[in-house]
This record gives C-alpha cells, structure tokens and sequence, in this order.
C-alpha cells in the first residue's frame, strides 16, 4: 500500500505541466467468466490511449497504473522498456513534447475488495456480475491514467464481454459489434465520449444484470426538451424484489427539483442507477452510471425510516451531478465542496420534493450525530482539510466532510437566506461549469449573492476544528415566570473558538398536567460570545424544559439547565413535536457520551419513553445509542442486568406494538441485538421454528438472520441450524449472514479460525470479510477475545502494508478490542509510542479507537450505582 501513494504537491506539480484532452478506454472482460487461475490474480485486458500536451518541453512527468502486468508503453510513438518506465504503481514519462499521445497495453486484476473492478461469483445462479468504484484513486487499477481530480478530460469507453450481458459505462451506448469468436458469443459495446470529468468518477458496470428502463422529460426555460434515459439494474437474483418504479419516481422528483433550483440542465445524457453486490460504501456519483450498494434492494419488510434513508442516498448522489462532477474540487482538501452540498441538499431535496417531509428529523438525530462523534475525535480537522496524499483523503470521507459541513450549510442558509444560497449554487455552476474549483471561489459567489463576508463565516465554521456547546440559563422571579434567561456558550480547550450561532430558543410546557408538551413561546437570536440574552423570552410562564438550538438551526450540543433536564426526566414521551423531541434525545445522548449523564440513567429513559416515540427512524437510533450505552459507557458490574433489562424492554414493547407496524419491526430487531437470556433465547427460537407467535410480526428470511445470530453467539444454535438456515436462503445475502453467525459462535476454536481467515489470509471477498469480523468481535464474551489484544497489536503493521486500504481500515477498527478495559488503553497507548513513525492514515485510525475506549471509560466512571 505505501507505494501507491500520491502526494498534494505531486498532484499539483503534475497539474502545472500537464493538460489532459482525452482518453480513449478499451477493457476486454470476457475473461470475468473463465474459470481463476491456478496461481495469480484473475486478469483483463486493458488499453488506454493517452492524449495530453505538456507546458514544458523535455520536462519528466507520470502516469498512474496498478496492474500485475504491463504488456507494453509507447510515448508519442516510440515503444518505451516496461521494467525501465513501471515500477508497479506509476509509468515514468521522460522527454515529454509539447504534444503527446501515451498508449499503455495492461493486465489488470479483478478486485475482491472493491476496489477497482470488482468481480462478483453469485452463489445463487452462478452468474458473473462486474463494477466499477474508484473513488479516491482506484481507477488506476483499471486503465492508465493521471489520477487526480482537476486533470480532468473527455472519456471514450469500449468494452468487450459477453453478447448477453448489460454493459453500461458514463456515456449513453453508440454502438455494438457483434464478434465472430469460437465459444460463448461476445461484443465490443462503445459509449459516447463523456463532457470533461475527473477519472474517480469514470465507470463501467457489466453483467446479466436485470435492468428496468424509462425516461424523463422536461421542457427547459429556452423552450428546448431535455430527455434523459433512465434506467435501474441490479442482480437477477434480486429482479423480484426491485421496486424500480419507486426509484423512477424518486429519480423524477429529484431531477424536478435540482433543475428547478440550480438552473443548470442535467449535463450527462443518460442517468443509470445500479444496484451492486460487495459493494463497500453506500453509493457513488459516477456521471451518467450511479452506484449503490444492493442492500437498499429491500429483501424482506423494512421501516419506513430504511426508505426514507435510501431516497436521501438517491437524492445526495444526483446532487452530486451538480456538485462534484459538473464542478470538482481541485484537490482531496476541498471534498467537503462536494460532500457538504450533497449532503445538504439531499436532506433538502428529500422533505421538499418527496413524500418523506420528516427528513430534517433524521438529518438531526442522525447524520448529525455522526459530526458530534467525529468532531470529538483526536482526528478532528477543519470541515477545510488539510489532505497531504491520497492516505489522508481516504479517511477524510467522515462525519466532518459530509454531516458538519451539511450542518453548517444549513446554518449558512439561516444566516444569509434561500434564495442567497441557491442564486449563489447557480452562479457557481455557469462560472466553473466542467472545471475545479477551490474554497474562495464558492465563497466569491456566496458573498456576490448575500451581500455579507463569507470569508469571516468560513473562519469560523470552515477552517476551525470541534463543536461548541449551547446552555440556557433562566431565571425565575417569585410568581415562577422567567425574569430573564441567557444562553452560554462553551469551546473545548483543545479548540477553544467560540462562534456566531443562529438559533431558535423555545420554551415547552403542557397546557395541563398530563397533557401534551409543545412549545409555546419561541425567539430567534444571534448567539455570539460566551453569553447571549434572549430578553423576547422574560415574562413567560415557567417552562417544563428550554430547547436552546430549537428547529436545528445551528451545529452544536445542547445543552440542558438542571430544570429542563428534571423535565425531560418525567415527560421526555410527552413532547408532541417529533423534531423537538429528536433533538431532546441527541442532547440527552451527548450528556451521555460526555459522562455528564449516567449511562444507567440514560438507559432508564430509553426503557420509559422509546415506547412513545412516533418516528420510527429516531426510535432506530436511540435502540443503537441505547446498545452502545449498555456495552460501552455502564459500570462493568451492571453491564449484563442492562442488557436484561433492555432485552425486557423490547419483549415488552414488541408485544405492546401495533400489529404489522413499523415501530413492532424495530423492537423485533433491537430484541435480536440485546438477547441476553435463556427465556429471550427460547422467544427467538420460537420465532423461527414457528412455536412462538407475536401478533403482525413476519418474520420473514432477513429478520430470520437477525434472530438466529443472537442465538448461535450465546451458544444456542450450532452450525448444523446455521446450515439449515443457509439451505433456505443460499444466496449472496445468505452466504454473509452465515458466515457472521458463523464466526459469532462461542469457542475459541471457532475464534481462531475466523482471525486466520482474515487476519492471516486474504482469501474472503471484501463483503465475507466484514461478516466474519462482525461475528468474531460480537460482544458478550471478553474471555474469549482477550488473547487477541496482543496479537492485534502485533499485526497492524504487517495488515496496512499488505492488504489494500479498504480492507486494511475494515481490519484496524473492526478488530480493535474496544470492548475492553485500561489494561487496552495501556496497550494501546504502548503501541502508539512505539510507532511513532508508523503511516500517518493507520495511526489516525488507532487514535481514534483509543479515543473511544478511553470516552467509555470515564462514561463508566461517572455511570450511577446500580438502580
């Protein structure tokens, strides 16, 4: 891994010297159906023509190229020695004219960590299904290329495979020939040459996929008709649980609203949107050719909140079309230019545009939560990162580049207005419309449209790093009603800055007792400074709790005066507004998080109120702060009567849930996840074997897996039931699951086997993988993975020199035995002292699960004597 790596100032020397006018692309993946040789990687024909010129005759410069084999390299006609010019990762180019034409031959490696082009075996019906997914740099494993993001240029594919299969790349088809071969029938598909785009977001999808086509239309203000082809695609084996209509109506949707917005037509002719299996993040912009991961192809009934949560995916990515791939940032410091729009403008798209108005809601409770965890991490960095190589810019796809800075941009909208906003999205689109673009030339365009300096807001919010914290502080006079109340502001002393905060205070009370509790007096105010008053609010009758940061209008923690908090206390279920009470449970789980409310307590409330909650996706991810509190942040002691009590709680919740409901699902799923007794274990095998029976509740073959894992970790099912549960469902899907349940199983041996298998070997896929790391450090018996502490320690090195990035990040925080004590904080710090000059990217990753680790020890130090 560390020779693949490529530097910023590598990057933008390459930028000055060169300017890219196009590539043209010829991959031959008929060899995707072969049977794998015997020794080496399975391999791909790939030839790729090169046209650039250069500001500097006779200077030296490089292409980039992961490839096990190099069949030859010619430079402006004159064949260069491969063993002289590729050293494995990159082609010397030396002598360069002002014109020039590069043309590699390559035998490329399918991927089975994907990364690159990734080849999938599906157990089901034996078919081969390929993909492609590059992002930051893994394009090279594919075809020669300059890989960085502002070499940008037209692309000319042309792909060779099997007559009989669907093969898409960015540009809408243009041709097929037909070829006359021996054996299987084969053609050479070629695509239209794209607009200018950066190689991370070139693609090519091909298999026997099943793929579903329609259209869009929409007349354009200069009375023109834009069609775009639409299609869907994904496994055969999943065609009968695709709901392409949904996706086409989404699609539509989408597409109204961002032309309707941005003023710019749809630049990229066709927009194909695949479903693809192993698929390591959940989806990517690729112009013209979206890529998803097939788990948002619904197998089984699922909450609304998993729909809600699709269609946000759906809408980020098309945001993308716009921002990211119309206009790219110029380097990997600028992702959030991309990111943090995409992930705003999903949110915004999705409760403007879509029948899931509740969006806000989710974006509060848990894209955000995701910033707070991030920005708390010694890894912090301004939503502005610094990115030195391509190391850096891997672990910078976070909670800060996507869930920050959306949180910021709807901060920014509050401050300088909509219409400001969006007038400035359009102007930046006609200004940089296929080029790279940098902060200042967004905030050039954001001041142009606002009228307010944007450079002071990005000093604040872009280019300082952590999360401030907002406390109301009220006072009372004698008859109960507010005198007075102040909202104080707090930094940590690592990041001490205090900023400028647009926010909502609201006031919340029941007109009567028992009654519900809404807000009844609210006042907007530029909170600056450690102390702010709200005066709008003196004279109002004493509330049951103040809400600083109400409707989500600014990034921060909210806090809670001791009143507020005794209120919450005693009616958290009566709150009647869902956003509001989605904010209360985040503030209530950072209190947590930060050891300033005990676990146990908090575990309390979840056990009281979660019944109340109306939002299915908010009650989802409470059910998973409510696990993290019980594994992580209670007192060793109590750790296991939580659990029981949690597992109670949702025995007694799933029961009491309406019939068939959303909300009966998610108990059903959070009991699979706290199952701690033999009576919890008799429920669950009751519910698979049919002996057991709760009202409405399906159990159909996914929550089938959910159960069954609970039970072969605690030791009541064997491998014979995880056989038999395999024979009903012997596909992709069932092959993970079997694989977890597999490795969860309590026994050293079963342990051993699962580390060999991924530590020791690379033999699983990327997907299998992840199944047996989750199996094999499921919580619940420490005695067992105790003996791996040292051995993990002992093979982070040898893991991120070896394996690929993906598959090395999986291993170094899916193994990591964060369940433990000091005795692992001393071992962790032991090693980090001992390395320190260990990669930057891999000792980010260790500092970050230390950091964990020791946030969980202090929330059990402050966690409250058993109840």
């Amino acid at each position: 891994m560390p020779g693949e790596n490529l530097t910023r100032d590598e990057a933008r020397e390459r930028a000055r010297l060169l300017t890219v006018h196009g590539y043209e692309v010829a991959l031959d993946v008929r060899s995707a159906t072969e049977p794998a040789p015997a020794a080496g990687p399975r391999t791909f024909r790939s030839t790729t023509t090169i046209r650039f010129s250069c500001a500097e005759e006779g200077a030296a410069s490089f292409a980039d190229l992961l490839a096990p084999h190099v069949h030859s390299v010619t430079l402006n006609g004159e064949p260069l020695v491969v063993d002289q010019v590729f050293d494995g990762t990159r082609i010397a180019l030396a002598g360069l004219a002002a014109e020039n034409e590069l043309v590699v031959d390559a035998a490329c490696a399918y991927s089975r960590t994907g990364e690159g082009l990734h080849h999938f075996a599906d157990p089901e019906d034996g078919e081969t299904y390929l993909y492609t997914q590059y992002e930051p740099a893994d394009a090279r494993r594919v075809f020669a290329n300059f890989e960085q993001p502002d070499l940008k240029a037209p692309f000319t594919f042309r792909v060779t495979a099997p007559a009989d299969w669907t093969v898409l790349s960015n540009g809408e088809e243009a041709g097929r020939e037909q070829l006359s071969q021996p054996g299987r029938a084969a053609a050479t598909w070629t695509f239209a040459t794209t607009r200018p785009i950066s190689t991370y977001i070139t693609a090519v999808v091909a298999g026997p996929y099943h793929y579903v086509r329609d259209h869009y239309t929409r007349e354009l203000p200069d009375g023109t008709v834009l069609e775009i082809p639409l299609g869907a695609l994904c496994r055969k084996g999943l065609a009968r649980h695709f709901d392409a209509e949904e996706i086409f109506t989404l699609t539509k949707q989408g597409l109204d609203f961002f032309h309707e917005h941005f003023a710019f037509p749809y630049p990229f002719g066709t927009y194909d949107q695949a479903f693809v299996p192993e698929y390591n993040i959940g989806a990517m912009e690729n112009p013209g050719l979206v890529t998803f991961r097939e788990e948002y192809v619904f197998r089984g009934r699922t909450t609304r909140a998993a729909y809600q949560g699709r269609a946000n995916t759906l809408l980020h990515e098309m945001a993308h079309m716009w921002f990211g791939d119309l206009v790219t940032m110029e380097w990997w410091d600028d992702l959030w230019l991309k990111e943090s729009f995409a992930d705003f403008m999903g949110a915004f798209s999705l409760v403007e545009a879509t029948r899931f108005d509740e969006g806000w809601i989710a974006f509060a409770n848990r894209r955000k939560a995701w910033a707070y965890r991030a920005d708390q991490l010694p890894s912090t960095h301004p939503i502005t990162a610094d990115i030195r190589d391509l190391e850096d810019a891997k672990l910078n796809f976070d909670g800060i580049t996507y869930a920050k800075g959306a949180s910021v941009l709807k901060q920014l909208v509050a401050y300088a207005g909509r219409e400001a906003f969006l007038e400035g999205a359009r102007r930046y689109f006609r200004r940089h419309a296929y080029g790279n673009t940098r902060l200042d030339d967004l905030l050039a365009v954001l001041s142009e449209t606002s009228g307010r300096d944007m450079h002071a807001w990005s000093r604040a919010w872009l280019e300082t790093t952590g999360v401030n914290a907002l406390t109301p502080q009220p006072a009372y006079g004698a008859d109960g009603r507010l005198t007075g109340l102040t909202v104080l502001q707090e930094a940590p002393a690592a990041h001490p800055t205090l900023r400028p905060h647009r926010v909502a205070v609201g006031l919340y009370g029941a007109a009567e007792p028992g009654g519900p509790i809404e807000r009844y007096a609210r006042a907007e105010v530029d909170v600056s400074g450690p102390s702010t008053p709200v005066p709008e609010l003196a004279g109002q009758p004493a509330p049951t709790f103040v809400l600083v940061n109400d409707d989500d209008l600014t990034y921060c923690k909210t806090r809670f005066d001791e009143r507020s908090l005794d209120g919450l206390r005693a009616g958290l279920g009566a709150v009647a507004d869902p956003l509001a009470r989605a904010l209360c449970w985040s503030a209530l789980w950072n209190l947590t998080r930060d050891g300033l409310l005990p676990a146990s307590e908090f575990l309390v409330l979840v056990e009281q109120f979660g019944g109340y909650e109306t939002q299915v996706g908010v009650l989802q991810m409470v059910h998973a702060w409510a696990r993290t509190a019980q594994l992580h942040y209670t007192a060793p002691e109590r750790r296991e009567t939580a659990r029981a009590e949690l597992a109670a709680a949702a025995v007694g919740e799933l029961r009491r849930a309406t019939p068939g409901s959303d909300h009966q699902l998610a108990w059903a799923r959070f009991l699979a996840v706290c199952a701690a007794s033999d009576a919890d274990a008799q429920l669950l095998t009751g519910l698979l074997d049919g002996t057991a029976r709760i009202d409405g509740l399906d159990v159909d073959q996914e929550l089938r897996w959910a159960f069954l894992e609970p039970l072969a970790a605690g030791g009541y099912a064997g491998e014979d039931t995880i056989a038999a549960e395999l024979a009903r469902d012997d596909t992709a899907s069932g092959r993970r699951h079997q694989v977890r349940c597999l490795a969860a199983r309590p026994s050293a041996e079963v342990k051993a086997a699962a580390w060999r298998d991924v530590v020791e070997s690379d033999r699983l896929s990327n997907a299998l993988t992840e199944a047996t790391i989750a199996g094999f450090a499921r919580p619940g018996r420490p005695d067992l993975l105790a003996p791996y502490v040292p051995r993990y320690f002992a093979a982070l090195l040898r893991v991120w020199e070896e394996r690929s990035i993906e598959t090395a990040i999986a291993l170094v925080h899916g193994l990591f035995p964060g369940h433990g004590d000091q005795s692992v904080l001393d071992a962790t710090d032991a090693w980090l002292a001992g390395h320190p000059d260990a990669a930057p990217a891999l000792r980010r990753m260790v500092l970050e699960e230390r950091d964990d680790l020791a946030r969980a020890l202090r929330a059990r130090a402050a966690d409250g004597p058993p109840r």
